[in-house]
């Protein structure tokens, strides 16, 4: 098996609005307890946890547009969902687009961690993890995917996802095990 080159988990909106709130999937409440143990793995290895989490301007954020009042900043349904655990040495990344990258400080705050491979998980393959995978891959990070902490509103939109990862940015999806003895 080969080894990840100096990780990071990020996890990607796995807040209250998204799991049990304004735009509940209830795939995502399925990949809960893999993810929760993947971050726990990662925590113990010293591999860092940053959750990239939507945090919207009611009113102003396009996005709202087209899937309605959301993760709106400073409310409960921005906040992650108690089960992931939210530890001190974790990393919020507030985003009001797609990717966590896009008008973030996430690619410098990879970096100064000394980051070359980003681990996805969260919500949704299709969207959000499809357009954070891809500036990663865009600014030189090996992306690969935990298969068991993604996924999306329907099965197509999940395996669409995985497919498009593999094909644009040769992100290879492991399961939790194998992600184990990858960090």
């Amino acid at each position: 098996m080969k080894k990840l080159n100096n990780p990071a988990i990020l996890v990607v909106d796995m807040l209250n609005d998204f799991v049990t709130g304004a735009l509940a999937c209830d795939r995502g409440k399925a990949i809960v307890p893999a993810t929760a143990q993947l971050l726990e793995v990662a925590r113990e290895k010293g591999v860092p946890v940053i959750f990239c989490n939507d945090a919207h301007i009611p009113g102003i954020d396009r996005e709202l547009a087209l899937w309605g009042d959301h993760a709106i900043a400073g409310t409960k349904g921005a906040e992650v969902i108690p089960e992931l655990n939210v530890s001190s040495k974790d990393f919020i990344v507030p985003k009001r687009r797609y990717s966590g990258f896009f008008q973030t400080d996430l690619d410098i705050l990879l970096r100064e961690l000394g980051v070359q491979s980003v681990v996805m998980t969260g919500l949704h393959t299709h969207m959000c993890v499809r357009h954070t995978s891809a500036d990663a891959y865009c600014l030189g990070y090996e992306v690969v995917v935990a298969k068991e902490a993604t996924d999306a509103f329907t099965e197509e939109d999940y395996t669409s996802g995985l497919a498009y990862l593999k094909t644009c940015y040769g992100a290879d999806a492991y399961t939790n095990e194998e992600l184990k003895a990858m960090f």
